[in-house]
Formats: structure tokens, sequence, C-alpha cells
């Protein structure tokens, strides 16, 4: 019982308890009376937590990677640095190396690629971008930079509210950004509020409505016209599944949200202004692969065309830029796909990084694609990103893409064995 109530208790509502319950459960951990996960050497460097959209705080974060066999783990929350101290220092107590960085949308407006659909579902000419590795001592500078991005966020997701208002009218319930939505997140502490936020908030509203089961499909159908698959029926009749409303907000997020979407522009820094932020906060600056999409691994997009039909002429165009890499899942697309992906990253000299995008309590911390052939060179290049991140922090070098490391280690190569053995050495 006790276990229960410490698991619990690394979403609790402060850091520093969430901190304290990790504590004497790793302790638990280690005096043998909770088994020790094994390493299973798995990497992923793209977890989101409650500083943006997740189930999990930094901390859960942190310990869900480790009992998952994960031998590191890194934070790319949407807009926002506010979870990364905390993701280190849990990493700190359960002995697992870490990684911290950042997600978020930039502005393709003032390039060649002003009329594409790049890696956002749900607008032209914005992309989903990351800054990796980020030195610690430079995370307050990543959340000024990003302050008033946030600020414009919130203004424009109040917009969406009132058009969610107008979906649901006449149903019985309705949203308040500040009274129903804000408490949802951790936007004092530094963290963002996302569009699943706003659905998420609409998912409560729902089942305090209808309860669960067969009257939440019956609200989906009459009030919004859906047409659920069988796998979306399961889960809506699935009374015992303790995260019930993130189903029904994967549902939502697939169908909804181009009927309340407003393009997203004052809030997505211009692709050239957080190049130039990234490469001065001595981060690695990475383009977000998405590619065409089928069946969506993680459930809420439905197929769609992105980058494939021009990504010939877009890799070169992110090298041109001055994006150091391009980061990918390889559970989401086919190996051809990858294939071609991962060839035109050797022939522009881009850094590769895997992570798998976890923000749903159904994804798996684990893929055990990266262990096949084809893919395992990205667990060296994760340490490669853990030994820029250690080395920048300690201030020993200023980052693996700085004219002065590349001058000591001209070839990827040298770069990728040098920054590999340093994210290793955990001292």
């Amino acid at each position: 019982m006790r276990t229960e109530e410490l698991i619990n208790g690394l979403n609790a509502p402060t850091k520093e308890e969430r901190l304290a319950n990790l504590k004497e459960l790793v302790a638990l951990h280690k005096s043998g009376v909770l088994p020790m996960p094994e390493d299973g050497g798995y990497v992923n460097s793209h977890i989101h937590t409650t500083y943006s959209f997740s189930p999990y705080s930094p901390t859960k974060a942190v310990y869900m990677a480790w009992i998952n066999g994960l031998t590191t783990a890194g934070i790319v929350d949407h807009d926002s640095v506010g979870g990364c101290r905390e993701f280190v220092e849990a990493g700190e107590i359960i002995g697992m190396i870490t990684t911290i960085g950042m997600e978020c949308r930039v502005s393709f407006r003032n390039t060649p690629f002003n009329d594409r659909r790049l890696n956002n579902p749900d607008q032209n000419a914005c992309a989903y971008v990351l800054a990796h590795g980020i030195p610690h001592q430079n995370i307050d500078k990543v959340a000024e930079f990003m302050k008033p991005y946030r600020l414009a966020r919130n203004e424009r997701n109040k917009k969406m509210i009132d058009n969610i208002n107008q979906l649901i009218q006449g149903s019985g319930i309705a949203l308040d950004f500040e009274k129903d939505i804000v408490p949802l997140s951790n936007w004092e502490e530094g963290g963002s509020v996302t569009e699943r936020h706003l659905l998420y908030g609409l998912a409560i509203k729902i089942v305090e409505l209808c309860g669960k089961g067969q009257k939440v499909i019956d609200f989906l159908t009459e009030k919004f016209g859906l047409s659920l698959s069988d796998k979306q029926i399961k889960q809506m009749l699935d009374l015992e599944y303790s995260h019930y409303e993130y189903d029904l907000l994967g549902i939502l997020k697939g169908s909804l949200v181009e009927k309340i979407y407003i393009d997203a522009t004052d809030e997505c820094p211009d692709v050239k202004d957080f190049l130039a932020a990234v490469k001065e906060f001595g981060a690695v600056s990475a383009y977000a692969y998405l590619g065409d999409v089928g069946d969506s691994v993680t459930g809420d997009k439905k197929a769609q065309k992105f980058e494939d039909d021009f990504l010939d002429d877009l890799i070169p165009y992110v090298k041109e830029l001055g994006f150091n890499s391009v980061a990918y899942m390889p559970s989401r697309n086919t190996l051809p796909q990858l294939e071609r992906l991962m060839k035109l990253c050797v022939e522009n000299d881009l850094f590769q990084i895997s992570g798998e995008d976890i923000n749903s309590p159904r994804q798996a911390f684990v893929n055990d694609k990266i262990k096949e052939e084809p893919f395992q060179h990205l667990i060296t290049a994760t340490w490669t990103l853990i030994g820029h991140e250690k080395e920048a922090t300690k201030d020993i070098e200023q980052g693996m893409f700085t004219e002065k490391t590349i001058k000591k280690y001209p070839s990827i190569e040298e770069r990728i064995a040098y920054f590999s053995a340093c994210g290793k050495n955990k001292e």
C-alpha cells in the first residue's frame, strides 16, 4: 500500500513533495523491498511532462523511464523549460543520466516553404522544432526567451475556448479558460497551456455530465456527429481505465481540432530567430521530421501528407538555415521513409536524434526498433547529445557544434566518439 502511495505521490502538487517521494521509493528498490529494474540499454530523449501535457510530472517521468528499462531519458516540453531542473534532480536521485531540452513551433513564413504543410497537422509554414542538450546554466535564459511566446499562446487559447463553447452550446456544459483549463497545467511554474489542455478540459466536462460508457458515446455521436472506430468504442466502454479522460481526449483531438483551431502566429518565433537563440544558449537545434502519416502511432493524428513530397529540398534548406540535426521517431514511419531521411541527413552532415513522443499513459517508454540494425546509431547519438550537454554545462566546451569544438574535432565521427565518451562518464 505504501508503494502505491509513493508512486501516486510522484505527481504530488509540489516539486519538493515529488522528489521526497521519489527518494523513499528508490530506497525501497535499492534495499530489495522492491525489485530493481533491469537496464535494457534503451534511450528516449523526447518525453513530455506536466509542464506541457502529460500524465507524468518530471519526477514521475524519470521514474517511469527507469522502471521500464531506459538507460537515459530526456525532457522536451512544449514552449517550456520549467520542468528541466526537477527532471535533472530526479535523475540524480535514481542515478540515471538525463538530458534536457524544449520543443516549440516556429514560423517558416519568411522561407521558400511559406505555403507548405511541414510537420504541423493544423497549419502551413509552421514547424515543430527542438532545442536539445540545453546547458543547465542557461535554463533561465531559455525561459526568458520563451516568455512572450507563452503569453501570446494563451491569448490564442482563450479564443479557441470561445470556439469550443460555440461548438458545445446547448449541451449543458461550458468551459472557462482561467477556471477550468489553467489549473490543469503548470502555468504558474513556467509550464505551457496547449491545445491538449483545452480538449482535456472538455473531456473532463463531458465525463462530469455523462459519466462514463455508452452515454459518452451517445454524446459524441449526437453532439459532434462523430463515427467512432471499434477501438474508440471499446475505450469509451472501459469504465475501469484510470486515464479514461485521456482516451476521450485522443478522440476529441483527432476529430475536433480543425473545428476550433486558430492559426498560431505571434506565439511562434521566426525560425531564424529561434536558431540564433539556440546557438546563443549553446544547445543543439533539431528539425522534427514527421513524414506522411498513415496509421498514427500516437492515435491522435489522421492520415495526412507532410514533408515527404518535398523532402529532397527541405533537408538541405534545414542545413542551410543552420539546424544542427534532425529528430525522428523510428516507430512512427516506414523503413523506406526513414532510410530516405537518414541518407539525406548523412549527405547534409546533419546529426540524427531519436525520441519517442511520450505524452499519453497508453504510450510505451520503450521502443524496440531503436535496437534494430538500421537505427542503432541513434543510441550512440543520444550519448553524444548527453556528452555535449555535460561538457557545455561544465563550460569546458561551449558545445558540440561551436567553431572551437568543430576545429578540435573536425569530423562528425570524431565528435560522436568524443561526446559519446563524455556522456557515458557519470562522474
